[in-house]
Parts: C-alpha cells; sequence; structure tokens
C-alpha cells in the first residue's frame, strides 16, 4: 500500500471513530488481525495528554444479518456481568468485560451510508490474546475465564437474549449442509476432499448424541458464549490471569457443553487451527487436566451432574462439527470463513480431524479425570 493510500485509510478510519463518543486528538489507526469474521482496528486518540486506545470493528453483516440482535445481545450481557462484578466487588471492571462506546447520538453501532455497520470498544490496556496456550497456567485460565463468563450469566433469564445464527451449534444441521455440498459439488473440491468426507460420513453417529440429550431433558440451555477459541480470552500481560472474554457476537442461548468443547479444541493442541504438519496435532493431557480444573472450580456452582458426564465427549463433537464446517466452507468456495491461501479451509478441517482422533484415543482418561473433579 502507498503512502497516499494509507493516508486515506487513515483519514476514513478517523472519521469513522469520530461517529462514537471518542473525544480529543486522533493519532493513528492500525489493523488488528484477530478472529476469521469481522474487521477489527485499534484506533488511538490524545485526551488530555494521555494516549487511550480503542477498538473499531465493522460487524460482517453476510454473517452477522441481523446487527440489531447482535448489539441487543452485546449490551444487555455487559452490562449484566458489569453490574454482577459490581456487585461482588470486583476491581478493575472495565479491563474484565468489553465496554461498548455508543455513537454520538448514543446507539449501540454505526451504520453508513454504504450501509456497513461499526461498533466501537474501549481498549482493554495491559493484557492481550494468544492464537495458542502454551502451558497448563494459560489452559487453567482459558477454562477458569469462560467457566466465570457462565457463571456471571447464570442468573440472567435466558429470554432477554436472541439467537444471532439460528442452529449455530446444531451439529446434525450442519451435517445435513456438509451432505448437500457434497453433493452439489459446485467448485469440483470433492475429489480434492475425498479423505475428508470419508472421516466425516465415518462419525455420523456422535452428531445427534447431546442434540438428543436436549431433547429428552437430560440438559438444558443456559446463556452461553458459543465461540470459546483461546484466543477470545484475554489474559494479564504481567501475571497471566484470565482478564475479559472477547467476542461477544454468538452469545445466546446453547449448551454450556458447546463452550467447553470448543476450548478443549483450541487449548490442548500445540498448534493453530490450521496447522499443516499433522504429526505436531495432539490433545494434550496435561493441558486438558488444568483446563478441565479452571472451568469446573467457575462453574461447579450450577453445573448438573449430566452436563459434567459431557464434558469429555464434547471436545470430540465440536472439533468434529467445526472441522464439518470447515469442510463445507471449502466445498462451497470458501464464502463463510476469511481464507488466506489457497486449501486454506481444507487445511483447518484436516487440522480438526487429527484433533478428533487423538481425543477419541484419549476419552476415557480424560472422562475419568473430569469425574474426579
Amino acid at each position: 500500500m502507498s503512502a497516499l493510500e494509507e493516508n486515506h485509510r487513515q483519514e476514513i478510519l478517523k472519521d469513522l471513530s469520530k461517529k462514537f463518543q471518542i473525544y480529543g486528538e486522533f493519532l493513528y489507526a492500525e489493523p488488528c488481525k484477530i478472529g476469521h469474521i469481522n474487521e477489527t482496528w485499534v484506533v488511538a486518540y490524545n485526551q488530555g495528554g494521555t494516549n487511550v486506545r480503542y477498538v473499531l470493528q465493522r460487524i460482517n453483516t453476510n454473517v452477522f444479518k441481523d446487527p440489531d440482535t447482535v448489539m441487543h445481545n452485546m449490551t444487555i450481557i455487559t452490562e449484566h456481568i458489569r453490574s454482577q462484578l459490581e456487585k461482588n466487588g470486583v476491581n478493575d471492571i472495565t479491563r474484565r468485560v468489553l465496554t461498548i462506546v455508543p455513537t454520538r447520538d448514543g446507539k449501540s453501532y454505526y451504520r453508513n451510508e454504504k450501509d456497513e455497520c461499526w461498533r466501537a470498544f474501549l481498549y482493554v490496556e495491559g493484557a492481550r490474546t494468544y492464537e495458542a496456550a502454551v502451558s497448563p497456567k494459560q489452559a487453567y485460565q482459558a477454562g477458569k475465564a469462560f467457566g466465570t463468563f457462565q457463571c456471571l450469566l447464570s442468573n440472567l433469564d435466558k429470554n432477554q437474549i436472541k439467537e444471532t445464527i439460528p442452529d449455530f451449534h446444531n451439529t446434525r444441521k450442519r451435517f445435513s449442509t456438509l451432505l448437500a455440498a457434497i453433493e452439489s459439488d459446485h467448485f469440483n473440491r470433492a475429489k480434492i476432499a475425498e479423505n475428508e468426507i470419508k472421516f466425516a460420513l465415518k462419525h455420523e453417529n456422535i452428531v445427534d448424541v447431546l442434540l438428543k440429550a436436549l431433547a429428552s431433558g437430560k440438559l438444558q440451555e443456559r446463556i452461553t458464549h458459543n465461540d470459546t477459541k483461546f484466543n477470545n480470552v484475554m489474559l494479564d500481560d504481567k501475571t497471566g490471569e484470565q482478564m475479559c472474554v472477547v467476542d461477544l457476537d454468538t452469545v445466546m442461548p446453547g449448551l454450556v457443553l458447546y463452550d467447553f468443547g470448543d476450548m478443549v479444541r483450541t487449548t490442548t493442541s500445540p498448534t493453530l487451527e490450521d496447522e499443516v504438519d499433522l504429526s505436531k496435532v495432539k490433545m494434550r493431557m496435561n493441558m486438558f487436566e488444568a483446563l478441565a480444573r479452571g472451568y469446573y472450580e467457575a462453574t461447579n456452582s450450577f453445573l448438573t451432574k449430566a452436563e459434567k458426564s459431557y464434558l469429555a465427549f464434547s471436545g470430540k463433537l465440536i472439533t468434529f462439527t467445526i472441522g464439518i464446517r470447515f469442510l463445507t466452507d471449502y466445498l462451497m468456495g470458501d464464502c463463510y470463513f476469511r481464507v488466506h491461501r489457497p486449501n486454506h479451509n481444507l487445511d483447518r478441517c484436516r487440522t480438526q480431524f487429527k484433533l478428533v482422533e487423538s481425543i477419541e484415543q484419549q476419552e476415557e482418561k480424560m472422562q475419568k479425570f473430569v469425574d474426579k473433579l
């Protein structure tokens, strides 16, 4: 990008940020490369001689087609968590829950003349996210973070929160969509993904397990995060303590097991979710034990015996579910997840399926550990 183009982009982001209740002198904007879905920037302002940073984010309305619902949920959730933290006498609250910065006219997001939807948050200083957990301590903090998140929302009426993506974790519907993508094979990719398709079809027997348990009343819906990747937890730079859970677009009624399952998927393997060297992909038992311990310590006040009995299985199911989502998107021409190289979604799928195999080999041992907590 030329200097002229960069200056133009800075002016655009400066004008955008001024649509929000952000005051002072604009200093700069820099890209923040997180997540597969939304476009994110960090903008800095000089306010009374102090540099203050904000997060400016464009909501991907191809994925989140109803930004009103997304921001309705996010407002209720962040306000409820903030009130619970205040009630519990917790310090440093603006670093422990996202702070939505309203627009100049008091709305939760701004829609421009291009029909783009933008929102702003106060930047959480002194903390950061990590793409992969490198120690059991980090895994413990991740489990504690998402467990605490669920616990703080456990007394919020789930009827106040609306679905942002219907059937987001409905594995049966995800599987049916995969079958349709295989059948149509519009981009002629099924042959390339032949082994992955065989793996998916072989595992159809696990697809309905949690759905049937929910339908029978054995499990119950709660307000859950639904995207509990390890990189959605901010850890304190100095202490390593969990501070803030981010990426709240998919917070809605769901199963706590979906959340825990995604923690297993993204925290227990030493690799990123698009690792091409599959020999590196494995479920590390020491990381799982730390993750489960942190999660259970935060959730034992409300977690049921039935929910606890599926914790190890949930890691396998969600890893498989995400794998078939990557596979489906690959077959459909990469229309959902952002890709950065050819066959990126297929690489992601292969990584998930290799992790499923590793979990299967250790699932009994994993659940025995959980049962002793």
